[in-house]
């Protein structure tokens, strides 16, 4: 009887361990990095004016744009009474002369979220760069 040689050639199956090791090393990596990523809009809040400021020109309220929604839904650029399909076409009247295009929205708190989107989405469809919420002023202790 003879014994049979196995032959000690290149072997077909692939080891894995190493491969599962560096997966779960990623995956971990990207776990607590995924965390510390921002997202979110950059908002920058207005300050108020320095003590002894003089109050601003008349001339220059003029320049404030401000689009205010109250709870019917009326619409106002400025205290004129505007509808909201041809408030796009309002803005883009006011802006298209204006170097300064920022404005800013007033919502009554009771509106809901999407009612405040759709004018800044108006307002950026008008050409408007900048746009500001304007919100409660926080009485000081």
């Amino acid at each position: 009887m003879s014994k049979k040689r196995k032959k000690l050639g290149p072997k077909g199956d692939i080891n894995v361990t190493p491969f599962i090791d560096i997966l779960l090393v990623l995956l971990v990596i990207f776990m607590t990095i995924t965390p510390l990523v921002q997202k979110g809009l950059d908002a920058a809040i207005p300050q108020p004016p320095p003590p002894g400021t003089p109050p601003p020109d008349p001339s220059e309220a003029n320049k404030t744009i401000v689009v205010s929604l109250n709870k019917a839904g009326d619409i106002k650029v400025n205290s004129e009474e505007v509808e909201l399909r041809a408030l796009g076409a309002k803005l883009q009247d006011i802006f298209k002369t204006r170097n300064d295009r920022t404005m800013f929205v007033n919502g009554d708190p009771d509106l809901l979220y999407k009612d405040v989107a759709t004018v800044i989405d108006i307002g950026k469809g008008a050409g408007v760069d900048k746009i500001g919420l304007m919100t409660e002023q926080i009485k000081g202790k």
